[in-house]
């Protein structure tokens, strides 16, 4: 049996290598995704990356690894390596990818030893045979001791099939008639350099799948890690730190950010982490009006609370200061280093998410409309609409149309106003709310 389908997970897959030999497009190329960042440099990928895959009805998770080193001399070298190991201990099949346009080097022999000892099953993918003329290449590469040798270019899609044909042959298939599950939340881990994220990442997760280090910036890729409370699976991604344009100086972080933001506009629900002890910054302002525009439920997480000595009354009375945008979203009180507190996240997350997705009827919606105190609410300079009618026309932000005596948007007091007395009247907690208007037609 494969070792993974003993916890109810789908196998696993792993992707390892020397740096830059290809992994990340390789791993883009079986996901039919840019999910990890690739350049022409080494060491962009250091944490394990991983997504959901089928071959051939057969599904499995497979995971990218950063550039293996042996030796290394300290600092991120050694996190890497770490992450590497873990990938290749869960592992049902490992794609071990070389570089066929290069001699073999020393770290290529190193981690083939390292695969025997493992006992893990192995595919050896000699990768950038971009033409069948190349594939003589791979016959170089023999002296690993792999039975499985497969010349492949992960750019052009060359000897892919070949390849998933070797490393899924055990994996069970799913057959047609297989119930389809509920789609998991998606979660969205935001915030500055060094707030705690790939630390909160793995607290919820209970297992280390993001480095976490006290230099900012270790995050480059977004870190995706599921999670199983009561019935309703959470993916939850850590994505890198956003920083201002102006400090984002590296090429592989400033790619690093607008991955970040990539991966919140997919996200259902975004969660805040921010530093009590620092207060709200600048900075925090500017990454909350990211998740606002993007109209993501939004969970406000006051991160490292073990060590402040304010109390959560202040500091929420803080937050709701400076976050004005957030208004909607509850303030949480965590401590991602000691696990304080990080289990009553999942409940948060759950609701926010279905009052992202909540649907009023239009009679029900109506019935509020005709209740709704207009008087409350004045219009300066110019004269007040007539609401008539109201329907909600989408979700996640729900968002509801206002049919109206005027032409043109509404004035932004009368939109805060409708805004609040719909989250009074149907508890949107954690999510924006949008309000259009139309005019109604004249008979």
């Amino acid at each position: 049996m494969i070792a993974s389908m003993e916890t109810g997970r789908p196998p696993q897959l792993a992707i390892v290598g020397r740096q830059n030999v290809g992994k990340s497009t390789l791993f883009n190329r079986i996901t039919a995704s840019r999910r990890s960042i690739v350049g022409n440099y080494p060491g962009m990928t250091r944490d394990r990356i991983r997504m959901p895959a089928k071959w051939k009805g057969r599904p499995f998770e497979l995971t990218d690894t950063g550039g293996m080193i042996f030796r290394p001399k300290g600092g991120m070298s050694v996190l890497v390596g770490e992450q590497v190991l873990a990938a290749i201990e869960s592992a049902d099949h490992v794609i071990f990818v070389v570089d066929g346009r290069s001699e073999l080097t020393p770290t290529d022999r190193e981690m083939a030893g390292l695969l025997h000892r493992s006992g893990r099953t192995v595919s050896l993918a000699v990768n950038k045979c971009d033409a069948p003329s190349l594939d003589s290449l791979s016959a170089g590469f023999s002296e690993l001791g792999f039975g499985s040798v497969f010349g492949i270019s992960a750019e052009h899609g060359r000897g892919i099939h070949r390849l998933l044909n070797d490393a899924t042959k055990g994996f069970p298939a799913r057959g047609a008639g297989d119930e389809a599950e509920v789609r998991p939340i998606r979660v969205a881990i935001l915030g500055r350099p060094n707030v705690g994220k790939s630390t909160l990442l793995n607290k919820v997760t209970g297992r280390e799948f993001a480095i976490v280090s006290t230099m900012p910036g270790t995050t480059r890729d977004a870190v995706d890690a599921v999670v199983h409370h009561r019935g309703r699976a959470f993916v939850f991604v850590d994505t890198a730190g956003i920083r201002r344009k102006g400090k984002t100086r590296e090429m592989a972080e400033k790619l690093s950010v607008v991955m970040a933001q990539r991966h919140l506009r997919m996200a259902d629900v975004a969660l805040l982490l921010v530093d009590p002890q620092e207060g709200v910054t600048a900075q925090d302002t500017h990454i909350a009006g990211y998740a606002h525009e993007a109209g993501k439920a939004c969970i406000v997480v006051a991160n490292k609370w073990d060590l402040d000595e304010q109390g959560p009354a202040a500091f929420r009375r803080h937050v709701r200061r400076k976050l004005k945008m957030l208004k909607y979203a509850p303030v949480a009180f965590v401590s991602a280093l000691t696990g304080e507190r990080v289990g009553s996240l999942l409940p948060l997350i759950k609701k926010a998410f279905g009052a992202s997705r909540r649907r009023i009827p239009t009679a029900e919606l109506n019935r509020f409309l005709a209740e709704v105190d207009m008087e409350r609410v004045t219009v300066p300079g110019r004269r007040k609409p007539k609401l008539s009618y109201v329907t909600q026309v989408g979700v996640a932000p729900p968002t509801f149309l206002f049919f109206s005596s005027r032409k043109g948007p509404f004035h932004f007091g009368l939109e805060r106003y409708l805004i609040n007395q719909l989250r009074a009247r149907f508890s949107f907690e954690g999510t924006p709310i949008v309000v259009r208007s139309r005019a109604r037609r004249r008979h």
